[in-house]
């Protein structure tokens, strides 16, 4: 692990194994509460080194960094695919996104702009003072990610971060370090001053309080479970935060939609990444008039999903990330069905294989539909109307994305105005997202809003400056 500004096998160490083989695929160390202590400490000089050093020498860092990354996406994806268990097809999508999210980040962290304040518009004033205002740095940043897109979330923090002129010390999800560390590596053999990144391979809980209660630390950028972002709030202290937490994402189908499209994109949208992606569609209200000829055609568009071995070019959907995860998402869809819903197709365990399945019947109150699932299943539940469908969307304590299919600019509109979600997509599921994007959820889904451009707002502060005459 990289901590302190040097690489080091730290006291003990432990596997990485693959979910679908349970291979070892590699060993990291495991980092304690006093390797974390070090880690703060030299990030104070690092945060430091990097606020006097120029907005065009960050860029240019970051900006070498990313040509690193293009001529390694193929290390990455395999790296990603074996720790993972994505199919090495959805990996190489992951990997080759890293250089583009550096190059966005480079850029976003030299337009630091202020303003200029009109200070003579306040009585008794006059001309005499000017001023304006500063964008600084927020210093330390300690960034929490989760194991989903060990890449992509990784550098959606630690990119905006730098590229702002922050320290960051980077706690990856402890299934999936080693991506985490191919990053460092990048990173460094770009030319980031090593006092300005460390990376925690370890146990959350432990590691987790330890960086976020420091008052050191100004800013948190967290990616996980709303239970655990709830936790960070009560640990942190007075610091900035951005949380992105829980979800049940819902797509509302009406009766003009295009139901080919519809059951394309849900197919994509409820199964990618085995459904272990936040803005996965987990809920699909449909109205009732078109609720047979939906499922049918999302039925033949699931079962054409192959679930099996990352690595094998016929896989289209890889394993959860654990037997233990697999267990629990099976366990929910059986629970589903004892509750009253019709398992319609798949839902069958084999390992950390869920095949992907569909569930209708599904009471829009229950754990189903309101708890996130983080597994390879849609349930599907009918509406009336476009109200209900509305109202069932929104029934939900969660807000990070949602999506409505239909040909009726007017539904479309309202919506666009009305879903309690922070992301929206018409004639698409909410499982999309381009990096330049605000990207962040409502409700009990978090708070702060990602991308390089608002992450870069959200890792900097703002000064006023006044000059007296």
């Amino acid at each position: 692990m990289f901590v302190a500004g040097e690489w080091t096998a730290g006291t003990s160490q432990e596997e990485v194994h693959n979910p679908f083989s349970g291979a070892a695929v590699d060993s990291v160390p495991v980092a304690t509460a006093a390797d974390a202590q070090r880690a703060l400490d030299v990030a104070v000089l690092g945060a430091r080194i990097q606020r006097e050093t120029t907005a065009y020498d960050r860029q240019a860092i970051l900006l070498k960094a990313a040509a690193l990354a293009d001529e390694r996406v193929e290390l990455l994806a395999r790296t990603i695919s074996a720790e993972s268990g994505k199919t090495l097809a959805e990996a190489t999508g992951e990997a080759s996104r890293a250089g583009e999210i550096l190059r966005l980040s480079a850029f976003e962290g030299t337009q630091l702009y202020g303003d200029s304040l009109p200070l003579d518009a306040h009585k008794g004033a006059g001309r005499s003072k000017l001023g304006f205002t500063l964008r600084q740095p927020c210093g330390v940043v300690v960034a929490i990610t989760p194991f989903n897109f060990p890449l992509l979330l990784v550098l959606h923090k630690i990119g905006p971060a730098l590229a702002a002129g922050n320290a960051v010390v980077l706690k990856p999800a402890r299934t999936t370090p080693l991506t985490a560390l191919r990053i460092a590596e990048i990173l460094l053999d770009a030319g980031l001053p090593p006092e300005a990144l460390s990376v925690l391979p370890g146990p959350g809980g432990e590691l987790g309080d330890v960086l976020c209660a420091d008052p050191r630390v100004r800013k948190i950028s967290f990616t996980g479970s709303t239970a655990v972002g709830e936790h960070i709030t009560r640990v942190a202290g007075v610091k900035k935060l951005s949380l992105e937490l829980g979800a049940s994402c819902p797509v509302v189908v009406l009766p003009d939609a295009d139901l080919e499209l519809a059951a394309t994109s849900i197919a994509i949208g409820g199964y990618g990444n085995a459904g272990q992606v936040c803005i996965s569609v987990q809920r699909v209200v449909t109205d009732r008039s078109i609720a047979g000829e939906f499922v049918d055609a999302l039925t033949e568009k699931v079962a054409a999903i192959r679930a099996g071995d990352p690595f094998d070019a016929a896989t289209t959907m890889g394993p959860l990330i654990s037997v233990g995860e697999a267990d629990r998402v099976h366990a929910a869809i059986q629970q589903a069905a004892a509750d009253g819903a019709k398992i319609v197709h798949g839902g069958e365990r084999d390992g950390a294989l869920v095949q992907p399945a569909i569930v209708t019947g599904v009471d829009p109150d229950s754990a189903f539909s309101q708890e996130e699932l983080f597994g390879p299943a849609v349930a599907v539940t009918t509406a009336d109307t476009v109200d209900d469908a509305l109202a069932i969307a929104n029934n939900t304590r969660y807000g990070l994305g949602a999506g409505i299919f239909t040909r009726d600019v007017s539904n479309a509109v309202r919506f666009a105005r009305d879903a309690e979600a922070g992301n929206v997509h018409v004639n698409w599921s909410p499982l999309w997202r381009a990096d330049l994007m605000p990207y962040g959820g409502f409700k009990g889904s978090g708070i702060g809003k990602e991308g390089p451009r608002a992450a870069v707002a959200e890792m900097t502060e703002e000064k006023t400056v006044v000059l007296h005459g």
